[in-house]
């Protein structure tokens, strides 16, 4: 087994789990979490991506969509923490009401 599959099948991995916790949990911070390790499962997959050519130097591109990716993630990040808290202090849970409770 080869480096680059090694890389793959745990950045598939991880996304996997992150996947399968984000449709499971109903905490809004669990989901949160999940949505985090899911976009570093991308990003160890575009590294992996970069640094599979036979040459001296890795590719540049997806290390450059790689940070502007972490840039995105940090304020999405950011932006759901705020969502989540507004949520809370309106309904006073930590998790998202059912269609049945709106009514």
């Amino acid at each position: 087994m080869n480096q680059f599959l090694l890389y793959s099948l745990a950045s598939v991995a991880l996304f996997s789990l992150s996947l399968y916790a984000f449709i499971t949990y109903a905490h809004l911070l669990r989901k949160i979490l999940a949505l985090n390790v899911m976009s570093s499962a991308v990003f160890l997959l575009l590294v992996n991506v970069a640094q599979r050519n036979t040459v001296d130097y890795p590719d540049p591109i997806p290390h450059a969509m790689v940070l502007t990716g972490i840039v995105v993630a940090v304020s999405a990040t950011g932006f759901a923490l705020a969502l989540a808290r507004r949520i809370y202090s309106a309904l006073g849970t930590e998790t998202l009401p059912n269609e049945d409770d709106l009514e």
